[in-house]
């Protein structure tokens, strides 16, 4: 089985063909296709984790498209003083498609 440590959207996940992947919002169009930076490969047996090595490797994914994470709800509070304060946040996300390990 081959797969790969990639850094994607400020995390590390681990991919191989195929998967769909969830990163924090990256600056491409739904259809285009992006070059994902490799941290390790595993090939079978073979785990190369040199950076010299890894330079020939190229992990890309298409972009199936931009949304938004689920929403955060945040209360701040003090006691006796009156103080309450309720915002709420959604992250933006891009859902990656891996289509190749070479």
């Amino acid at each position: 089985m081959v797969y790969a440590i990639v850094k994607a959207g400020g995390r590390q996940e681990k991919v191989s063909v195929g998967d769909i992947v969830v990163v924090n919002r990256l600056k491409a169009e739904a259809g285009s296709s992006i070059e994902l930076a490799p941290l390790l490969l595993v090939d079978g047996e073979t785990v190369t984790s040199d950076a010299k090595a890894l330079a020939k490797v190229k992990v890309t994914a298409e972009v199936i498209g931009n949304e938004r994470g689920p929403k955060i709800d945040i209360l701040k509070y003090k006691n006796k003083s009156g103080y309450r304060k309720r915002i709420g946040h959604r992250q933006d996300l891009t859902r990656l498609k891996v289509t190749g390990i070479k």
